[in-house]
């Protein structure tokens, strides 16, 4: 059957079914305290499968009920790949890859150069390639045995994805999208205008799609040269989709969504109001639904049009998973997973989700699959939906400035492979960390946030745990009413939080405690400097004006340099 007739067969019998265009939001059917800090793949039967704060792999079923649990080396952000045959692929940030059979018993397990912040990608042989953060791409059989290694010779955040040739894509440190043959050799490389967190996603046309953290979105042809480009107000980290209707689809740290035909004119822009980290989604009817980092999920109709929010008040950075009989899960910051029941399932689309796939397969389907994949979603797309009920029109998403396509200027050839666009002004990339998105703020940017938001309290200074400690590159083990664990180095050392609202601060004083740890006060320009564990953030602090005269000030004797 033609892709074309797929997508037909899925998405007009959804929206038939679905016909009124605003709804009042769904109920989270089931809410669990998983401790999810990993993105949720989803297996054909329905079970999920991701890692855990506890440095675990847990496999549950549907509703969150735990099946098995297998221990790793350390906490993972990656998603974890399902293949076809149950086999549950996982990575995690002690460098190692674990294939675990359908009951979660190892079958293999390799160790690589580097943390693993991406999501491997699964090829149709069954091998994956793994890309790290020591800067190498690797090709793994399905038992585990080295294919080929490529140094790209900068670290690697952004999740490979395979194109129907086999060619792999994938965006690095080194502001490029790289392109490599199955056998692992370079075919080109497209400079960015800045740093590449975002995964590749890939039409049915093969064309490559990515943002950038020089505030664009790319759109390349299979070859590596330039169709367009779109303007965004902030960096782009998050990975497009590509829905059934073509449309290119992502968010951005400016708090939009952006909608973007394949010819690089805008469709739609959504204003969400808060900064987008993760992917969004395209359910069979039509309806996109990403969530912000506000801890809002929106819900937004085929012409940009808002259809429901649910507000959660905690911070989502991963994506919504969607399984084959409808039902959506995300999770929110502390790793509890909302389980919305009975709704729609993907649409059959070039890359509907992060990594195309429930399984998170990051690899163009083939028509056999994409055949499988209407027969399996056909229930849940035509089911009707009982549960939603019309409500109070929703107001359109107010227009926003639409990102402007740039393309070659008449006479001039489109920029070559490899080569730079022209320098622009650009936001410092965000760098994946423990306690953040996959990617979301490099550590420098972590200190600014970080500074941005300090308070004072009873003479001391109290920076934000979460930016903190990613700003320091500290993984946050656990957090209580009183305290927060964090790793450093190998020891789990506790450190005393108060909470303002909901969000937990750590003294400063209590940081300069830590094992190892100095602290330096920079007087121009104003700065706290916190080394710990080899690791220097510089936090942007004028203590005499968080702390005047008369009070206690905290390294207020502190050499400057």
């Amino acid at each position: 059957m033609p892709f074309l007739s797929l997508i037909t067969l899925v998405v007009g019998s959804g929206a038939a079914a679905q016909s009124t265009p605003t709804f009042t939001a769904p109920k989270i059917d089931v809410f669990k305290e998983l401790r999810v800090i990993s993105g949720v793949a989803v297996s054909p039967n329905g079970d999920l499968t991701f890692l855990g704060s506890d440095a675990r792999i847990h496999r549950t079923d549907a509703t969150g009920s735990v099946k098995w649990s297998f221990v790793v080396g350390d906490i993972g952000r990656a998603y974890p790949v399902v293949t076809p045959q149950g086999t549950t692929i996982a990575a995690s940030y002690d460098d190692t890859v674990y294939a675990l059979d359908a009951a979660g018993k190892l079958l293999w397990k390799v160790k690589l150069d580097g943390d693993i912040y991406a999501t491997p990608a699964l090829r149709p042989d069954g091998s994956v390639v793994v890309a790290t953060a020591g800067g190498t791409v690797h090709a793994l059989s399905g038992a585990g045995q080295t294919l080929w290694t490529y140094k790209v010779g900068a670290p690697v955040f952004s999740s490979p994805a395979i194109a129907a040739d086999g060619t792999i894509y994938f965006g690095a440190q080194n502001n490029r999208m790289h392109a490599l043959t199955p056998a692992g050799q370079l075919k080109w490389t497209y400079a960015a205008g800045s740093l590449v967190f975002s995964s590749p996603a890939i039409g049915a046309d093969g064309s490559i799609y990515f943002g950038s953290s020089d505030r664009r979105i790319y759109a390349l042809t299979p070859a590596g040269e330039l169709k367009w480009r779109a303007q965004t107000g902030l960096f782009v980290n998050a990975s497009p989709i590509v829905t059934s209707g073509g449309v290119v689809v992502v968010g951005s740290y400016d708090g939009s969504v952006y909608a973007i035909n394949p010819g690089g004119e805008p469709e739609w822009t959504y204003k969400a109001g808060a900064g987008i980290a993760a992917s969004a989604v395209e359910l069979s009817d039509g309806t996109v639904i990403v969530p912000d980092l506000s801890g809002t999920v929106h819900a937004i109709g085929k012409a940009g049009q808002a259809l429901w929010q649910i507000k959660t008040g905690k911070k989502i950075d991963t994506g919504l998973s969607v399984s084959d009989q409808g039902n959506l899960y995300f999770t929110t910051e502390g790793g509890g997973l909302s389980i919305i029941q009975k709704q729609r399932p993907l649409a059959v689309a070039p890359w509907p989700t992060f990594h195309a796939t429930p399984a998170a397969w990051g690899r163009v389907s083939s028509a056999a699959e994409l055949q499988a994949q209407t027969q399996a979603r056909r229930a849940a797309a035509t089911a009707v939906l009982a549960a939603l009920k019309p409500g109070t029109p929703t107001a359109p998403a107010q227009p926003a400035q639409p990102p402007a396509p740039v393309r070659p200027s008449p006479g001039q050839p489109a920029p070559q492979p490899g080569t730079a666009p022209a320098p622009q002004p650009t936001t410092p990339a965000p760098r994946p960390t423990t306690s953040a998105p996959v990617p979301v703020l490099t550590p420098a940017q972590q200190a600014q946030a970080a500074a941005r938001k300090a308070r004072t309290e009873a003479g001391q200074v109290l920076l934000p745990l979460s930016e903190t400690a990613a700003a320091l590159r500290l993984p946050v083990l656990n957090v209580t009413a009183r305290t927060a664990t964090l790793r450093v180095g190998a020891e789990r050392v506790p450190v005393t939080v108060r909470f303002v609202g909901r969000e937990a601060y750590v003294p400063l004083a209590a940081l300069s405690d830590l094992p190892g740890a100095e602290a330096t006060l920079e007087r121009a320009p104003a700065a706290v400097v916190l080394s710990v564990a080899g690791q220097q953030a510089r936090f942007p602090l004028n203590l005499p004006q968080l702390l005047p005269l008369g009070r206690q000030t905290e390294y207020g004797t502190a050499p400057s340099r």
